[in-house]
């Protein structure tokens, strides 16, 4: 596949792609004799693994450490292991705050709700997740 055709594919640019393979966070792709991108399957794994921990927030830098280990053979699982396991738990963390984050508006979106059919704004109770704040902000 050409680089216009992965980055149609995957919603992303072309920047973003060289970027990529630039930075180490996905192995060279394979290239023509002509010296042009030519998109592989594992060149399409990388990359699909690359948007995935982006996505997720995983910093670069982490992307960058985990090719290296995966280059460096089988002796690194436990450590490819370990960077996934801790990345794991941040993104956990992050789930739940955004939870609480979640819980906290719905309060908030149903007490303006039932104040538009009552005609009064009503705060019994403080806002979920967050006890000592002021349940009229």
């Amino acid at each position: 596949m050409t680089i216009k055709e992965v980055a149609e594919r995957y919603h992303i640019s072309q920047d973003t792609l060289r970027y990529y393979e630039r930075m180490k966070m996905i192995p060279p792709v394979h290239r023509t004799p002509g010296s042009i991108r030519d998109y592989q399957a594992e060149d399409l794994r990388w990359v699909e693994l690359a948007i995935c921990m982006r996505s997720a927030g995983l910093p670069i830098e982490v992307m960058i450490d985990y090719l290296r280990l995966f280059q460096d053979g089988d002796a690194t699982i436990p450590a490819r292991l370990e960077l996934l396991n801790e990345q794991m738990d941040v993104l956990r963390t992050q789930k739940t705050q955004l939870e609480a984050t979640m819980e906290r508006l719905a309060y908030k979106i149903q007490h303006y709700q039932d104040a538009l059919k009552t005609g009064r704004l009503v705060w019994d109770k403080p806002v979920p997740s967050d006890s000592n704040s002021n349940p009229t902000e």
